[in-house]
């Protein structure tokens, strides 16, 4: 399927050449072993760091690459269209980390930002509670202020990079009377005593990637470790969703064209009833189908990217991206998995992968319901 793509430059088409090679050459391979341990391998986030492939946005004195969000959105995109799922790269290095280079001090910024472009310190954020997801407010994880230091207790759960990450951004209260104005982010290292990690999670899906739970007994951080100001943690939260969203919405995208090409290729070459599963009407019918819904998804991302490249995009606009991304996805695939018959649900098959993994994508980074709710409010 092709589309005229104008929204990337010609040093955006160079990342995706290194992008390309390094997702086919280091981790395509290790997709089956990732898969079995539920986990990725050190060693691969150490490669991608020295290809230039995370923080590709955040400034180059830190240790970054200087690019903008074409370079995260090229990134996606190839990992995406390669199979590849596991590697935490997005949300270490599209969510977390830019937390850190916008409202962190310059001395936190020199303090962790060059070893998390290097991969040598992963990050994961610890938003969702075993009681609380979308809604963010009510979070009971707190953050007693004592002295020079928190004291954090408290359980995450849900939580990307969690057998990983050496630091992680704790979604914390430190004032439990004042609702979303008592939310703060602390940085906290996971040698902290009185941090533990608890049980990798089962997933139907993206097994590769090291979901886990984490817990917080009485552990002790510094105040330095606050990012920003006391209590304007959710205000942060809000600023940095749409990247969220957005970033969510370009992987099914690029998902949608790539199963649409596996299934294209199966159904003109799998034979019933003396002719190909595509020389049946029903087939081409649904394809077209198909096409139009990842046209249409493309098209309106691009768009969407592009404001975001402008720095211009809204948080009704990202709520938009995401919902229509992930429900065609999920609508399409689920076409295409019955078209492949039997073999659609073998997970030797990329259709089949593809339909486990990406449930989730209309779940995480807020749900489908939640979208809407954003939406109707500009109605």
């Amino acid at each position: 399927m092709h589309i005229d793509r104008t929204v990337f430059r010609d040093d955006h088409e160079m990342l995706r050449t290194t992008a390309r090679r390094f997702f086919e050459r280091e981790c395509v391979p290790r997709q089956a072993a990732w898969d079995k341990a539920g986990c990725v391998d050190r060693e691969t986030w150490l490669k991608a760091g020295k290809q230039g492939l995370l923080c590709v946005s955040l400034p180059d004195e830190h240790g970054g690459g200087g690019g903008d969000f074409g370079h995260v959105a090229v990134i996606n995109e190839e990992m995406t269209r390669a199979g590849v799922s596991g590697p935490g790269f997005a949300v270490h290095s599209d969510i977390v980390a830019p937390y850190i280079a916008r409202i962190a001090s310059e001395e936190q910024k020199q303090r962790w930002l060059p070893s998390i472009c290097t991969g040598e310190q992963i990050l994961a954020i610890a938003m969702t509670e075993p009681g609380t997801g979308s809604d963010l407010k009510a979070v009971r994880t707190t953050a007693r202020r004592d002295g020079d230091h928190y004291v954090i207790n408290g359980s995450k759960t849900f939580i990307t990079n969690g057998l990983n990450a050496d630091l992680v951004v704790v979604v914390c209260t430190t004032d439990p009377s004042a609702g979303a104005k008592g939310v703060s982010l602390i940085v906290v290292e996971t040698t902290r005593e009185g941090f533990r990690r608890g049980r990798k999670l089962e997933k139907i899906g993206m097994h590769a990637q090291d979901t886990a739970e984490l817990f917080f007994d009485d552990v002790r951080v510094p105040v330095e470790n606050r990012l920003g100001e006391e209590g304007k943690g959710f205000a942060y939260l809000m600023a940095e969703l749409p990247q969220e969203r957005l970033s969510i919405a370009i992987s099914a995208a690029a998902r949608l064209e790539v199963c649409l090409e596996h299934t294209l290729n199966y159904v003109k070459d799998r034979r019933a009833f003396n002719q190909t599963v595509w020389d049946f009407q029903n087939t081409k019918f649904k394809l077209a189908d198909i096409k139009a819904q990842a046209i249409a998804v493309r098209l309106m991302i691009d768009h969407y990217l592009d404001a975001h490249m402008r720095r211009r995009l809204t948080l009704e606009e990202s709520a938009i991206a995401k919902l229509f991304a992930t429900e065609s996805l999920g609508k399409a695939l689920d076409e295409m998995v019955q078209l492949h018959g039997g073999y659609g649900y073998m997970l030797e098959y990329p259709v089949a992968r593809a339909f486990v993994d990406a449930r989730v994508t209309r779940i995480y980074g807020g749900a489908s319901e939640v979208m809407r709710d954003l939406i109707s409010r500009k109605l």
